[in-house]
């Protein structure tokens, strides 16, 4: 089996039938397999995909098991060389998974692989980050990153000088399409499952770069995303949960590294943030709480 793609759902029905479609009109052109895991959906989800598509692959969870869970189990179960974690609100656009596919197999020491993410009428998403460094994290909270969008340095977090028109090496491209190298997974691991929603595939990156992995964006590989539709529908939730989640990976990766100060000062402004984001006195919209 040469490619799987994991689709994990919650009450996106009607986003998951147009995905699974698009997977139907443009296949990779070799042996795949799909598979949704859907996690306790209330709006007939899991029957949609038994009766229109009987070739997926279905676990029908009866709870809600979340997003990295969900992915674990279905990396366990898939059977393909590559292994493609994919959101429900997207379409693959024609010979999309043969690029990606092909990419991945002309570059054994790629790791994972990011998608150009366009919405529906063609505008592109800004998709690519960079890790949450702390200098980087205190531009963004100062307001440096909107003052000074093309700057490396103060845009370093957002990555708001990214073109999204060659291929390059990042940090983090967005989860909604990672294409990941089974050999990697072996290396590096499943999912962090203390990051159930968001920074679960941050935290993988973060974990593939510190051994020396590399992760790649690839405008080739055109998806259509429609955005955020699960998470929308608990959007105040959402919001503390992806700066909670951005606590937890500041607590793993840089409580032991950091000066204490500069440790607190950091996540006291993480909290602050989400305060201020709940109370509609943040400038960003809800796209931008993809990952905190």
């Amino acid at each position: 089996m040469t490619l799987s793609v994991l689709i994990v759902n919650w009450n996106t029905r009607e986003l998951l039938r147009a995905c699974l479609q698009s997977l139907q009109r443009y296949p990779l052109s070799e042996p795949m397999e799909v598979w949704v895991l859907d996690n306790a959906s209330q709006d007939g989800s899991a029957e949609m995909v038994r009766s229109e598509f009987p070739e997926v692959q279905l676990i029908a969870s009866e709870r809600n098991l979340g997003y990295a869970a969900g992915n674990n189990l279905l990396l366990q179960k898939a059977q393909g060389d590559y292994l493609l974690l994919l959101n429900p609100d997207t379409e693959v656009t024609e010979g999309a998974l043969d690029t990606a596919v092909q990419y991945m197999r002309e570059n054994p020491d790629v790791a994972a692989l990011g998608a150009k993410l366009i919405y529906p009428d063609g505008r592109v998403q800004m998709s690519v980050r960079g890790f949450p460094e702390p200098e980087a994290v205190m531009w963004e909270y100062l307001g440096l990153a909107r003052l000074f969008p093309r700057s490396r340095r103060f845009g370093a977090y957002r990555m708001t000088w990214f073109t999204y028109d060659q291929i390059a090496e990042v940090d983090q491209p967005m989860g909604t399409f990672l294409m990941l190298s089974r050999r990697a997974v072996r290396a590096v691991g499943l999912m962090d499952e203390r990051f159930p929603i968001f920074f679960n595939e941050v935290d993988w990156c973060y974990r593939a770069k510190r051994q020396g992995l590399k992760i790649v964006f690839h405008p080739g590989v055109v998806i259509i995303h429609h955005g955020g539709a699960s998470t929308r529908q608990v959007r105040p939730q959402m919001i503390w949960e992806s700066h909670r989640s951005l606590q937890k990976f500041y607590q793993k990766h840089y409580r032991r590294r950091l000066p204490k100060p500069i440790y607190w000062l950091i996540t006291g402004s993480i909290i602050l943030n989400a305060w201020l984001r709940t109370l509609g006195k943040g400038r960003e919209g809800w796209q931008s709480e993809r990952k905190t």
